[in-house]
């Protein structure tokens, strides 16, 4: 099972840092040597190589010059701005507002045939009504102190619930009984968003299961995690995003996913669990 949903993206830096020392051995050039071509510290060329320091493409540039191998630069360019993309910073993602991570969502889910979920704090966004999702990406604004577009945001997030009813998608979603618990928003808001589950329960591209309080656990609680077919895992933080692309992993995730899903109870008997909470609202 994954030890951590960050592991992958160390993994892709030090990958990277390797490929640059080699790069520097195979022109016979020191860390002294290579700092002076390319007019910096040698303390840069020891935090680079040891996956510390993450290059920009000038320094990626400047490294291949140095080392007459200008022929690998685009491609290590690449590599750079795929590490970087591993482990993003929510206040980053978010610098100018929610709706454009929304809508990349969007596309993820366009691009997947089977999206596999499991959901530990919130109900996934794909099933969320307006008044639930407002609530809880406002609550998101307000905690990282990014700029407010909720309205925008909220928009963008329910367009993608139209991958339900169309493009032949599929969507296996797990969630533990404690997201139907939790309340996000005013009881009305939490009774409509529960009502929405009862809903989409019976949709042929649904299958919706729930982690019951009482079920015997094999995996432990985890972090909410996404995995599109079997090439891209997103796990959710409180900090960051996490974008897991090593085979390993995803097939860590894969496994996590199926274990969960034996504990998880469906259909008529998911409904009931349901039920329940909405009735405990009133």
């Amino acid at each position: 099972m994954p030890a951590s949903p960050s592991s992958s993206a160390q993994a892709a830096r030090q990958a990277l840092a390797k490929r640059l020392q080699h790069l520097r051995q195979d022109a016979g050039l020191t860390g002294k040597e290579l700092s002076s071509r390319c007019g910096w510290h040698p303390a840069k060329t020891t935090r680079v190589q040891k996956g510390e320091a993450a290059p920009t493409d000038a320094d990626i540039r400047a490294w291949c010059a140095a080392c007459g191998a200008e022929d690998q630069t685009e491609d290590l360019i690449a590599t750079a701005r795929a590490v970087d993309s591993m482990y993003v910073e929510w206040r980053r993602i978010h610098k100018n507002g929610m709706r454009k991570v929304q809508q990349d969502f969007s596309t993820l889910h366009e691009q997947a045939a089977i999206c596999r979920v499991y959901c530990s704090n919130a109900v996934p966004g794909f099933f969320q009504t307006a008044d639930f999702a407002t609530a809880l990406m406002q609550s998101i604004t307000d905690f990282q102190g990014t700029p407010n577009d909720v309205a925008e945001a909220v928009a963008a997030r329910l367009a993608r619930s139209r991958f339900l009813y169309e493009g032949g998608h599929r969507f296996v979603v797990l969630l533990e009984e404690w997201v139907l618990r939790s309340r996000i928003g005013d009881r009305e808001t939490m009774a409509n968003q529960l009502r929405h589950l009862l809903d989409v329960l019976p949709l042929p591209s649904v299958s919706l299961g729930v982690i019951p309080f009482t079920a015997q656990r094999v995996i432990w609680p985890l972090e909410a995690f996404y995995v599109f077919d079997d090439a891209h895992a997103v796990v959710e933080t409180l900090t960051a995003e996490i974008n897991i692309r090593q085979p390993r992993e995803i097939a860590d995730y894969r496994a996590a996913f199926a274990e969960l899903a034996k504990m998880a109870v469906y259909g008529d008997h998911a409904r009931p669990l349901i039920n329940s909470a909405i009735n405990a609202l009133r």
